[in-house]
């Protein structure tokens, strides 16, 4: 039987998504575990929500980190939901294993969803046992961490707590609960799912709803939702541009997975590119490719194109007319992504002044890195070293990065005859492309090396590769091994999304 709530000031929670109709989603609490451990508190971000990290780290604070305790003024609630997964429409799916607590402001005043992954069954459960296991939970707070770190707009992870309770998956695994922080996780798939209904009255509602938290400069346009639809279609190209810059491969771009806040959610089988290849996949569900890292603008389109078929009955009310003015909105993104795309691989080359030959000298290299198998993270890292080097010796790191190296030292010597264009210190220059390309991602033989210990119940290698993330373009002398790319033995050619 579940205990009383606690009573207790550690959360000021200011719902809203829940004064919402209930036709979008359900009240249910999470389900009590036997023995819950903390095992990770982001104590940082907790400051930043301002929250106690003392209390969370307490005996009480762990109750609620871990579903046993529902705090005074939550108001739990499993978000419905459709999506069109892998390109087929699944009129319902909803939060399956996550709960809403509810939403804090933080010390900005900015709003937050608290949410507990992991903890229990829900009415949109179907077949799943509501549960998470260590693997997966640990793989989504380094990833969302790392992505933080990056300055990449992404949810956050502030607590991950160990049940004392096994799941079934492939075998008996370690159950676990991750604490996730978003802006918001209404996602493409939730107007989908009112919009299945033909429930106009609701859509109108949750587009409102979404401009006043989100996207408040649209309240003051002649056409609001038309408004919304342009606020969303820039900030998802901006955010694929970003991915696309540190070779994140998200996995599983379904319209569940799309946040309308413009975050990166749903870390699944999700992964960071080791030697490059536009068609590279790491998912295993993925067989046909179709969120290959290169393919990934075109779904982020595709996906936008299912969020505008929602807004049809809210722009104007002859659909034609609506349709038209969706279509030319979604037109944008092309242009929006390649200029987004374009500004990130100039700054990751230590380039400030846009010249006509930019973006042919990034595809040049690309293909290049492609045809030679090239490290992704460190041949933009290794750049920044050779901008002051007068020659690319033989025996250089970055030479060894190619298995032809001769057409790379060629394409070196364009990039820094286009780097003379350039205002400033070569020194200023370097220092600018350091700040830009990581040293330090988080590779898929690593973040595995990490949930294997785990599940023997070592997270000391969790520690070691989180603090490593939290600092990615500073050079770590004491963990460059860290930088290296897996050894054949260590490559990892499928991820999963631990559900």
């Amino acid at each position: 039987m579940r205990k009383k709530s606690l009573r207790s000031t550690q959360f000021l929670f200011d719902n809203s998504y829940a004064k919402l109709p209930d036709s979008f989603f359900s009240r249910v609490e999470p389900t009590p575990v036997n023995a819950p451990v903390l095992i990770k508190l982001n104590k940082a971000l907790a400051l930043n929500l301002g929250l106690d990290a003392d209390y969370l780290a307490s005996p009480q604070g762990i109750q609620v980190l871990a579903g046993n305790h529902v705090p005074n003024g939550s108001d739990p609630i499993a978000m419905a939901y459709a999506g069109h997964q892998f390109g087929n429409f699944v009129p319902l799916l909803g939060d399956g294993r996550a709960i809403l607590l509810g939403e804090v402001l933080d010390l900005k005043g900015a709003r937050f969803d608290l949410q507990l992954k992991g903890c229990g069954r829900t009415p949109y459960s179907r077949s799943g046992d509501g549960r998470a296991w260590i693997g997966p939970v640990l793989r989504e707070y380094l990833l969302s961490e790392a992505m933080a770190a990056l300055n990449i707009p992404t949810t956050r992870a502030l607590a991950v707590v160990l049940t004392g309770e096994t799941v079934w998956r492939d075998d008996r695994v370690p159950g676990a609960v991750l604490t996730r922080v978003a802006k918001g996780h209404i996602r493409v798939g939730t107007f989908e799912f009112l919009a299945a209904r033909s429930d106009v009255k609701s859509l109108r509602i949750l587009a409102d709803y979404v401009i006043d938290r989100f996207y408040p400069e649209a309240r003051n346009t002649p056409i609001p939702v038309l408004s919304l639809f342009e606020h969303v279609v820039a900030r998802q190209a901006a955010l694929i541009a970003k991915w696309m810059g540190v070779g994140f491969i998200h996995g599983v771009m379904n319209t569940d997975n799309m946040s309308i806040a413009g975050e990166t959610i749903d870390y699944g089988p999700c992964a960071f590119m080791d030697t490059y290849h536009p068609q590279t996949v790491y998912s295993y569900i993925d067989r046909t490719g179709r969120y290959a890292y290169d393919n990934q603008p075109d779904i982020a389109k595709w996906n936008l194109s299912r969020l505008a078929s929602t807004l049809v009955p809210l722009i104007d009310p002859t659909p034609a007319k609506s349709i038209d003015m969706l279509k030319n909105v979604l037109a944008t993104f092309d242009d929006e992504f390649s200029k987004a795309w374009t500004a990130t691989f100039r700054a990751k080359l230590g380039l400030s002044n846009p010249e006509p030959g930019d973006p042919a000298l990034i595809r040049d290299l690309l293909d290049l890195m492609s045809d030679n198998k090239a490290d992704f993270t460190q041949t933009f890292r290794g750049l920044g070293n050779l901008i002051q080097a007068k020659t690319m010796p033989a025996g250089s790191p970055m030479r060894a990065l190619f298995t032809d190296p001769g057409p790379f030292a060629a394409w070196v010597e364009k990039w820094k005859v286009r780097l003379e264009q350039e205002p400033g210190l070569k020194s200023d220059i370097q220092a600018g492309m350091q700040a830009t390309n990581p040293a330090y991602i988080s590779r898929n033989h690593q973040v595995e090396r990490i949930i294997s210990a785990a599940v023997d119940g070592d997270f000391e290698p969790f520690e070691r590769l989180h603090d490593i993330l939290s600092r990615p373009f500073d050079e770590q002398p004491q963990s460059s091994s860290y930088q290296a790319s897996p050894k054949p033995h260590e490559i990892v050619r499928h991820t999963f999304c631990g559900t």
